[in-house]
């Protein structure tokens, strides 16, 4: 994988969460992908699994966001991205989330790793100079 193919896949993983149904995950997901959505959750294992998962967590292809990429890394099969995403018009949830993805000689993903980050979130008891 090159950064131009990771920015390709990333914009067609936004294109498909907007889009009606699941049938265009084939097209992002091998068939034995594994999908975990924060670093300490079970992974999510297969393209049907994965599918109820996205229906389950979406609000629906309508939904109003906007979504900002940077790409950290790639090395290999591997890559690592920065997203940051805001939801609704105005902002009433945001996000900044790493991905860590490998992909498959066909450049569909076969692992993929969230960690995902939002405000407020941090040490109940922050370190002095914090």
């Amino acid at each position: 994988m090159n950064r131009k193919q990771v920015d390709d896949w990333i914009a067609a993983y936004e294109q498909v969460w907007r889009t009606p149904g699941t049938d265009a995950l084939v097209t992002l997901f091998t068939e034995d992908a594994s999908y975990s959505q924060g670093p300490y959750w079970t992974p999510v294992v297969g393209l049907p699994a994965i599918a109820r998962m996205w229906e389950e967590q979406r609000k629906g292809p309508d939904e109003v966001f906007q979504m900002t990429t940077e790409i950290v890394a790639v090395d290999g099969d591997t890559a690592v991205s920065r997203q940051e995403v805001r939801y609704g018009d105005p902002v009433d949830q945001e996000y900044r989330d790493l991905w860590i993805m490998r992909f498959a000689d066909d450049g569909r993903c076969r692992s993929f790793e969230e960690w995902p980050f939002w405000p407020g979130q941090q040490p109940a008891n922050p370190p002095e100079g914090s």
